[in-house]
Order: structure tokens, then sequence, then C-alpha cells
């Protein structure tokens, strides 16, 4: 009897109390803060619980879900694709801004600012079907290494985080990524890196074209870009797309401080989880002067919006899923 009061027990306790939910998280305020909304949200008898089906909960991806420097992943991607196209056909580098890209020249890249990086994002991911383009980013991934850690770039996703997803879809969240990456490359490892199906991704995305002619149908991505998932952007495609609020959000720079700001705003239990970067030791630190994930808003105005702000360097362990 008593055996089988002990399993009932067990079978109904909050995972929280069975087994550590988030082990690389030490103990911290900010994981108890995160565990005890969770914990409220999932109980039926607590007047803070949530349905399972308005348990949305919202991620960006780079520096948030992995990491973002010293440019955006995407972007070393673009220069490798781009070098790759040009072995092939050489005439395709028809500016300065191009020829710099296809060189690995990345200070030029960035010094051209806005337009130079829509360049070359441009040119290496247009002309192409979508399935051609993800087979490129796969085949990338598999064989291209970060310039300072030596690391795939899918194992420098953050493994607390990696815990935290999963978390949240064992209490019945369902979580997505809404990020300013862009869509048809962040599809291609988002399942496998972090559990998300590529339905659950939201990205800034390039126009695309559909085309049977010969009878063999083909969604073609074009030069242009179609819809930008930054800053305002993200609330809106979350609205367009999702048609809930979530009621939890994570980011870690002011381009998510909007989604996160709304989606906080709404009735009801919410909760904000921003990742700051602190840590130089295992990873970067910077916030405010950073061109890359700038966070300013976040923290002077998270702190009285009740967000979790996450300290790397006090509140995890670990850092990355590869090796640390």
């Amino acid at each position: 009897m008593r055996h089988l009061l002990l399993t009932a027990v067990l079978a109904c306790a909050p995972l929280s109390l069975l087994a550590d939910p988030l082990p690389s998280w030490n103990d911290t305020e900010s994981k108890d803060r995160i565990i005890d909304f969770v914990d409220a949200v999932t109980d039926p008898e607590r007047p803070e619980y949530v349905t399972p089906a308005e348990r949305i909960a919202v991620f960006d991806n780079d520096g948030t879900l992995w990491a973002e420097q010293p440019v955006y992943f995407q972007l070393f991607f673009a220069m490798d694709r781009l070098a790759e196209l040009a072995a092939d056909d050489p005439s395709i580098l028809t500016s300065p801004t191009l020829q710099a890209a296809a060189e690995g020249d990345l200070n030029t890249v960035l010094q051209g600012g806005h337009d130079a990086l829509i360049e070359v994002v441009n040119a290496s991911h247009s002309g192409v079907s979508v399935d051609e383009f993800q087979d490129a980013v796969a085949e990338w991934l598999e064989t291209a290494r970060h310039p300072e850690t030596d690391m795939p770039y899918d194992q420098m996703t953050y493994q607390p985080m990696v815990e935290l997803l999963r978390y949240l879809r064992d209490e019945g969240f369902k979580t997505y990524i809404v990020s300013g990456g862009g869509l048809h490359f962040m599809r291609v490892f988002a399942e496998e890196a972090y559990g998300i199906p590529p339905e659950q991704v939201l990205g800034t995305y390039t126009g695309t074209a559909y085309d049977s002619d010969d009878g063999s149908p083909v969604i073609t991505k074009t030069p242009d870009i179609a819809f930008v998932d930054d800053k305002e952007g993200k609330p809106i495609n979350i609205e367009r797309t999702i048609g809930r609020r979530p009621i939890l959000a994570g980011g870690n720079s002011d381009g998510d401080f909007a989604m996160m700001e709304w989606t906080t705003a709404g009735d009801g239990p919410r909760l904000g989880v921003l990742v700051h970067h602190t840590d130089a030791e295992r990873e970067w630190a910077y916030d405010r002067e950073s061109p890359i994930g700038k966070l300013v808003d976040g923290l002077d105005k998270g702190p009285e919006m009740g967000w979790v702000i996450v300290d790397m360097a006090q509140d995890w362990s670990r850092i990355y899923t590869g090796a640390n």
C-alpha cells in the first residue's frame, strides 16, 4: 500500500519535484523564478493556471539560443556560400562588397553597413530553390567552424536554453523561435538543435516565386527581403502567424524588446526572460555598446516590467551544448 501511495504521489508531482528540470542553471533567483512561474501556470489548483492551448513561449535565436559574436552566424554562411558560388562563376562578384565577402574580408563588409549586408545576403541566398538553399545550409553546418572557438556552429547553442525549451514542452508549452535570422536558414537546424519543428520557426524571409512550367513545381528564393522579423516586426509576425499572445518570451537584445514588452503586457501571468551576456571567459561580455546584440532598453526597463534578467556568468554552470 505504501508503495502504491508513493507512486501516486510521484505521478502527480510537478516535474521540478521529481528532478532538476534545469541542471545547467545554478541555484539562483533566475532559476527559481522560472520554475515558480511554470509551476504556477501548469497547476490546475492555482489561480494563475493557464490552459495548455494558451501556453505559448517564443524565443529569439541569435544571442538567445545560440551565440552571435563576432557577427551573426548566418553572415558567415553567406560569405562562405558566396565564395563557393564565385568559384564557379566569378562574374557574380559585381561590386567591391561582394568581392570582399567572397575573400572572407569581414571588416570591409561590416564597414558597408546595412546595405552591404543586404547585398551579400541577396547574392548568396537567391536564385535557387528553397530545397537547394537548405541543402547548402545543411552541408555548411556539417563542415564550417567558428573562427574563434573552432566549434561547429550548431554546437554553440546554449545548453541552459535547450534545457529550458525542453522543460517548457514537458510542461505543456508550445515553443516557437521568433528571430531576425533567415526563416529558411533556421528551419534547417531548429528541430535537431532545439526540438522546434520548422512550422514553429518565424524569421526574416526573402521573396519567393512558384514555377511549375516543366511539370516539376518548385519554389525559388528571389533577391528581395519580403519581411524583416526584428524589433516591432516580431510581435506583428507573432500575431499574424501564431494568432495568440505568448505568455513567455525570451530574448537578449533591444531587437527583442517589442516582442517581450508585448508578451508581458498581456492579462494574466506573464514572464520575460532576458539573457544578459556577462561571461567574457566562457563566451563574450557585451551589452550597451555592442554593434551586435546591443542591449539598452531591456536592462533599463526590464526589471520594472518584472523580467528575469539572466546573468550568464552567475546563472549558468555551462554555456554550450558542445564542449565548454
